[in-house]
């Protein structure tokens, strides 16, 4: 296993984090998982008020013993923004009960996916002034985000200065947080990727044409590569649903050096596919589309398209796509069947792309039965 500095935090963290989302069949399962990760060298755990009894779990875990000393791992939970300082105190209380600890290592406000909740948390009155008071009395040691809102949210979320890490959706196939990743390193922030291996494409059930095209390396390797290879980038989450799933993701953790030739090979081969394969149809992700009247994430769906077609990531596809319209602001916008052909987005597309007639394929393609998110 390698580790690398976690930003100003000065915590070394391991290049796989363990998730604690999934792990949650019983108490004895996600001890079982834990006590895994930590004999493969992982020593940063990850969990969240928000799922369901992952603090719990994870709490009676820790009582139970660790094969290291306590101060070896990292433990990460996470809270809502809120106004109420009231509310947050009591939260992080009870966030010390459910994991039965003195104190926590990172604490990450959850979600900071709209202005709205970075003016909230930036309140000096709010939420913060908690979060400073338990910081003072050392129940909480480093401070930080995640988040699903755009980037221009989240630059300046990272610009407020008020956070030492940040919790970024970023991978291969979804590189438009690259500049929250350039900017967090700047102000030499931890950062941390979260579900490179779900969200980052469901990978680790890759269809056939993504395998094929990915040779010698295997699509969910290939994106970890191309992360790690990063060296912005402190550590990837793995969200495992029992200790069997670690073992494959734990296999490129000692590959600690730039991407090789081969490696380099492999994406110039994915890129130039999804080119010939997309041809005139193919969106390049610029977001001068946006805002739409209708409110559909147009970049978004199009993203999804390029996939399905490109790759027959059909699958990931409408397992996204679905979230549309049933996740709020953890997946904003709506499906691309809102589409009125107004005709706004079209002058503002660099590519001249016909925006209506490509909204209206992916939703042919893409949509079935809503999705909400995991722990709900």
């Amino acid at each position: 296993m390698r580790y690398r500095r976690f930003g100003k935090t000065n915590l070394f963290l391991s290049v796989f984090s363990l998730g604690t989302m999934r792990c949650l069949a019983s108490e004895s399962v996600l001890e079982q998982t834990l006590q895994q990760a930590i004999a493969l060298g992982i020593n940063h755990v990850e969990t969240a008020r928000g799922y369901g009894k992952s603090e719990q779990f994870l709490g009676r875990a820790l009582k139970v013993g660790l094969p290291v000393p306590r101060e070896q791992i990292f433990i990460m939970t996470k809270l809502p923004p809120t106004t109420d300082a009231g509310q947050m105190r009591q939260w992080i209380e009870q966030s010390l009960v459910n994991l039965q600890l003195d104190y926590i290592d990172c604490l990450a406000i959850h979600g900071i996916n709209t202005w709205e909740h970075l003016g909230w948390i930036t309140q000096e009155n709010g939420g913060m002034q908690a979060i400073r008071e338990a910081m003072s009395e050392g129940k909480i040691r480093h401070l930080g985000f995640s988040t699903h809102g755009s980037l221009e949210l989240i630059l300046a979320a990272i610009n407020s200065d008020l956070f030492e890490f940040v919790n970024l959706h970023y991978y291969y196939f979804f590189q438009r947080h690259e500049k929250a990743i350039a900017l967090a390193h700047q102000k030499d922030m931890g950062v941390f990727i979260i579900s490179p291996a779900d969200k980052g494409g469901r990978l680790y059930t890759p269809p056939e044409t993504l395998e094929r095209l990915c040779q010698p390396f295997s699509p969910l390797e290939l994106n970890y590569r191309f992360l790690l290879g990063d060296r912005r980038i402190t550590t990837l989450s793995i969200g495992p649903a029992n200790p069997e799933e670690l073992i494959d993701p734990l296999e490129v953790s000692d590959r600690d050096y730039p991407l090789t030739a081969s490696e380099i090979a492999a994406l110039e081969r994915i890129e130039t596919h999804l080119v010939q394969t997309l041809g005139t149809d193919r969106c390049g992700q610029c977001y001068r589309c946006l805002p739409c009247p209708e409110e559909i994430n147009i970049p978004e769906v199009l993203r999804l398209r390029n996939l399905a077609v490109a790759y027959d990531m059909t699958d990931f596809g409408q397992y996204r796509y679905r979230m549309f319209e049933n996740a709020g602001h953890w997946f904003p916008g709506n499906k691309a069947s809102c589409c009125t052909e107004c005709g706004e987005c079209l002058p503002r597309c660099p590519e001249q792309l016909d925006i209506p007639r490509l909204l209206l394929d992916t939703h042919q393609r893409l949509n079935g039965s809503p999705r909400r998110r995991l722990w709900e």
